[in-house]
């Protein structure tokens, strides 16, 4: 690893110092790392650091010459201040200035003015004999996803924490540069473990510029059920914010395309509330170049002997919880110093309870501070207790709060301490307000009531419009929901969250996959106003977004006896399962809709859950309980004479014998479906079937009946303007030309697909991979290693990041050649 120069370092350090730069920058943060791990070499470098003018407005270039040499003399002794330098010059260095003049010509040369711009292969050369040729590399420019910047925000407020900070600073200075950089904060409840955190890595998000992810490990969701967040899960949605168009199925599987995908990413990952080091394992980067913090109550001992780095946060300093405290206490809190400390020492000196108190003293501004300590004193059961976690202290401060509170939002916060979801939103909340309150109140009441909440701290905004508790907050919502309204009102507002949740998912469902709205079912969704959804993307965000309320509602309609809700929602979330592939939440929710659809005695809704559920067990590699499931359609649409269904039992039954590789049974069932779906006109359905049969011919060598297939599947989808559907009928029909020994038709197929995947509509990572490898193959049968080495390679770096396993195939092609 190269040392960095000091005239790299002062160039760098002058553009941030004398030209000036924010204090809080990011340049400045990632300088003040560079010296706490250099200090730990040299105590002195931060006493020169220290010295500076902050506002860089009388430092000159040779106080930042001096800061520099130290540096570099001291980067050149240890690994952890050469990484740190290194990484800061990525970021920060300034552009190289252009070279003062070109050299002489001897009038040979090729000169290229300094404001010339080239695109594309070029050649720099005085002669050149022969043939030249170019070959435009084999990966065309991708879409680039947006760079996941998932962090909670972090209140304007931020108090103190300093040693904290530099505590965090030093031990990611002693890492070793060549280990996994993991580091865990934990803390009992309510310390501020996740704003710690989250402050301290946005203030270094210049060392991460390839994103940041964030997941709520968690513990019971909003319900109480389910339990903590799966690894499977939490993998999932980390891959697809990545940009991966297909996750795999399995923690093992998810984990490895994990790792691969980020194995080069600057990229920063915040795991909050996890339960055990086994938890956190498969999420963890396994790369140098990435950091993930963890958050938990317990010190995660597992991860330790892995190599984890452990910081223990306590309550904010006494002088800082003062300061939190008069922020609503105001004046009162300096003319009563005694009792202000009395106040945050019961309060554990935690930021939550704190800011609670606080919040206490702005909603009444004539009590004093002494009865506030009076308060919590008489509420905060057994002393000793309160030493240990706080958590009678923070239930008695919950209370207080709640007490305060106006009439709508106290009955607001019972409400959403019942809803199975850790996000709420206006659209949310409106919906469970009753319609006499609506009338009574206005369209604005929900708006008002939110805000009274989130002014006395009890709930915490997100984003526009968005909210959710604290951890600690939404139990206590739950048993106030419980306990004080009476069954039936609590049933009207879970009905009417439900309501919510079908008539948004149904609007979702129009915008996303209007062909797959169930004929006959529409009455009864819309008694509950959707929230906005004004284009397919917005409808696509909601489901994604509220993809726990979803699940919440239907596993309540399940416990609760709403047997034609918990089938219809499940049904109307399709356009989530088809896009987004949540595996586990797409068998979870199928299985429950299966039960309530018979329950309900509708046939059509037992349809819907066995054909779709099918497709979920599938992709999951449950391919004998797929199989069951598709029997069990059949038979019902066999027994309801319903012949499209029955056509899609048969492809599906088609489809698992064809990836179990028994091909008489998977051949005789797409003929059947093909047959079923001609006879009713189901042209669509037809050509997607004789794709699937022309893939059985692939599979077992007949190729003639194999190009036969294909050829008439993709002209009937381009005739349907199935753009999409007819390219991957292209790529088939390229493949099995290929086998078929007919090269120049098999390129000129192949080719036309992989145009399509590679933009558009049609953009598919997947099936680009396939493109490139076939294409490999030709070039291989043609004897052209050269170009099959080059067509094997960009399939191998596309599928690394797709499915590490056909890498390494891959590999092995390539090493073979």
């Amino acid at each position: 690893m190269q040392v960095p120069s000091s005239d790299q370092l002062v160039a760098a350090l002058s553009t941030m110092g004398v030209r000036g730069s924010a204090s809080e920058s990011s340049a400045r943060h990632g300088l003040e790392q560079i010296v706490v791990a250099a200090a730990l070499v040299d105590p002195a470098v931060r006493r020169l650091y220290a010295s500076l003018d902050r506002t860089a407005q009388t430092a000159v270039a040779a106080d930042w010459r001096e800061l520099a040499e130290a540096l570099v003399r001291l980067a050149r002794q240890d690994t952890a201040t050469r990484t740190a330098l290194r990484d800061w010059l990525v970021l920060h260095a300034p552009p190289p200035l252009p070279p003062a003049a070109a050299p002489p010509s001897d009038g040979t040369s090729n000169a290229i003015g300094g404001n010339s711009v080239l695109h594309g292969p070029s050649v720099q050369a005085r002669d050149i004999h022969g043939g030249l040729h170019f070959h435009s590399t084999a990966a065309a420019a991708r879409t680039t996803m947006p760079i996941p910047r998932q962090l909670p925000p972090v209140p304007a407020r931020f108090l103190d924490r300093e040693s904290d900070r530099q505590a965090l600073d030093t031990l990611r200075a002693r890492r070793s540069p060549h280990a996994p950089q993991v580091l865990v904060v934990s803390g009992p409840p309510g310390v501020g473990k996740t704003t710690f955190a989250t402050q301290w890595l946005v203030e270094r998000e210049g060392l991460f510029p390839d994103g940041q992810l964030y997941a709520d490990l968690g513990g019971p969701d909003a319900a109480g059920e389910a339990g903590p967040a799966s690894p499977a899960t939490v993998l999932e949605a980390f891959l697809i914010a990545l940009g991966a168009p297909a996750v795999p199925v399995g923690v093992a599987q998810r984990s490895a395309l994990w790792r691969s995908m980020t194995a080069k990413l600057r990229l920063v990952v915040l795991l909050d509330s996890a339960f055990t080091a086994a938890q956190v394992r498969p999420l963890l980067l396994t790369a140098p170049t990435g950091l993930t913090m963890v958050t938990s109550r317990s010190h995660l001992t597992g991860l330790q002997v892995d190599g984890a780095a452990v910081h223990r946060l306590d309550g904010l300093p006494a002088e800082s919880a003062v300061e939190l405290l008069a922020v609503g206490g105001g004046t009162r809190v300096s003319e009563e110093p005694a009792a202000a400390r009395e106040v945050v020492r019961l309060c554990g000196r935690l930021p939550l309870a704190v800011a609670l108190a606080s919040a206490q003293l702005a909603v009444r501004p004539h009590r004093s501070v002494s009865a506030l300590a009076d308060s919590l004193s008489r509420g905060r059961g057994v002393l000793d207790a309160l030493r240990v976690d706080g958590v009678a202290v923070m239930r008695t401060a919950l209370d207080l709060s709640y007490e305060l509170l106006p009439e709508s939002s106290a009955r607001l916060y019972r409400r959403m301490g019942l809803l199975p979801t850790d996000r709420h939103d206006l659209a949310m909340l409106t919906a469970i307000a009753t319609s006499e309150e609506r009338e009574s109140e206005g369209d604005d009441a929900a708006d008002l009531a939110v805000h009274a909440l989130v002014e006395a701290n009890l709930l915490v905004e997100t984003a526009p419009s968005t909210y959710r508790f604290h951890d600690l907050v939404q139990p206590h919502a739950r048993r106030l929901g419980e306990k004080s309204d009476e069954p039936h009102e609590r049933e009207q507002t879970m009905r009417r969250f439900v309501g919510w949740c079908l008539s948004t998912a149904a609007s979702a469902e129009l915008l996303l996959t209007p062909s797959h709205r169930l004929a006959g079912h529409d009455a009864g969704i819309g008694h509950v106003p959707p929230a906005p959804l004004r284009s397919p993307e917005a409808a696509l965000e909601w489901l994604d977004t509220h993809r726990k309320a979803l699940i919440g509602a239907v596993r309540h309609c399940a416990k609760a006896g709403w047997h034609n809700s918990c089938w219809r929602l499940t049904d109307l979330m399709w356009p989530l399962f088809l896009r987004l592939r949540p595996t586990e939440m797409w068998i979870e929710a199928h299985r429950l809709g299966r039960a309530a659809a018979q329950a309900d005695g509708s046939g059509p809704g037992l349809s819907r859950m066995l054909t779709s559920g099918a497709i979920g067990l599938r992709n999951a590699g449950c391919y004998d309980e797929a199989a069951d499931w598709y029997r069990q359609a059949l038979e019902l649409a066999t027994a309801d004479g319903d012949v499209r269904q029955q056509s899609q039992a048969f492809n599906g039954l088609g489809h698992i014998n064809l990836l179990a590789e028994r091909l008489d049974e998977a051949r005789t069932h797409f003929e059947q479906a093909l047959r079923l779906r001609e006879s009713i006109g189901y042209h669509r359905g037809a050509a997607l079937s004789r794709r699937r049969l022309g893939e059985t011919a692939l599979a077992s060598g007949d190729l003639d009946a194999a190009v036969s297939h294909l050829q008439d599947s993709a002209n009937e989808l381009a005739a349907l303007d199935e753009g999409y559907e007819a390219a991957r009928a292209h790529a088939l029909l390229g493949r099995a030309l290929k086998r078929r020994g007919d090269f120049d038709a098999a390129v000129r197929r192949l080719q036309d697909a992989l145009n399509h995947f590679r933009s558009g509509s049609g953009r598919s990572e997947h099936w680009e991979a396939r493109c490139l490898e076939w294409l490999g193959q030709v070039a291989q049968s043609g004897g052209d290693l050269v170009d099959a080495a080059r067509l094997y390679g960009a399939a191998r770096d596309i599928l690394r990041r797709l499915s590490p396993e056909d890498a390494e195939r891959l590999d092995d092609r390539l090493r073979q050649l």
